[in-house]
């Protein structure tokens, strides 16, 4: 099997190590294709008014000055040389990509491109509830677990036009309680912010984070999952119609274009 792997903290983050450390478990054919710099909430976006440079960092291990979607682009139809990858694994992020921020995650837009790629792709994500630099996650947690993982959801396989969403609760191995099949949950508060600060010439500027607060989810989501110890295993896709409104608009708006 060959397995490409990217991330969106960058080739030098911890979790891309981790990521290959699960990736050699399950076979010896391991290429990368990193950022050369972090893409954390880079989302889909690709790199359209820049040159992308490609650094070869060690043999098949590539730099890319771009984005997750970039790199994985690059890799199948580039760099990978040979037959494609078998698999896409992207991450293993350092921080949860649960509910809304799945739509802003590099690293769920890493497997996303590998599927619009036609590979199967997963997202792989080690949980923290602190994100200060002095905060080591828990990446023993994800290194334990995540070849059982991956080796059960190639075994039993999912749809082409989906991506497996997968979260490593912030806790020791020892007290990860279960796997649970979960579906993309909604924070009940917004935990987003910006926070204006003043440089040394006196101008403002804004500094985005997040407030750390957590939410009180429903049974069954991603979230609820992770809070409580349990690796949270989410399948997503991107068409984002919600049909119960097409159905509802249908009879009112269709037909003939309305007048002002």
């Amino acid at each position: 099997m060959r397995i490409l792997l990217t991330n969106d903290d960058g080739i030098h983050a911890e979790g891309l190590e981790c990521l290959e450390k699960i990736a050699r478990v399950l076979t010896d054919d391991v290429w990368v294709v990193a950022p050369e710099y972090e893409q954390s909430g880079a989302s889909r976006a690709l790199t359209l008014a820049d040159p992308l440079r490609v650094r070869k960092v060690a043999e098949r291990k590539w730099a890319v000055t771009g984005t997750p979607t970039d790199c994985v682009m690059l890799g199948i139809r580039n760099l990978v040389e040979g037959a494609p990858p078998d698999l896409v694994l992207s991450g293993v992020n350092r921080g949860q990509n649960i509910a809304e921020d799945v739509t802003m995650s590099g690293t769920v837009a890493g497997a996303i491109e590998g599927m619009a790629l036609g590979i199967p792709s997963i997202a792989l994500s080690q949980s923290m509830l602190a994100f200060h630099d002095e905060v080591i996650p828990f990446w023993e947690t994800a290194e334990t677990y995540g070849p059982g993982i991956v080796k059960r959801l190639l075994e039993v396989g999912w749809p082409k036009d989906v991506i497996m969403n997968v979260n490593f609760p912030s806790r020791p191995p020892e007290e990860v309680t279960a796997v649970e099949v979960t579906r993309q949950g909604f924070r009940d508060m917004h935990i987003r912010k910006a926070e204006r600060r003043t440089d040394l010439r006196g101008r403002d500027y804004y500094w985005m984070g997040f407030s750390g607060q957590l939410s009180n989810p429903a049974e069954g989501t991603d979230l609820k999952a992770t809070y409580e110890g349990r690796i949270s295993v989410t399948p997503l896709h991107i068409d984002l119609t919600h049909n119960e409104t097409v159905h509802a608009l249908k009879g009112l708006l269709g037909g003939a274009p309305p007048k002002a």
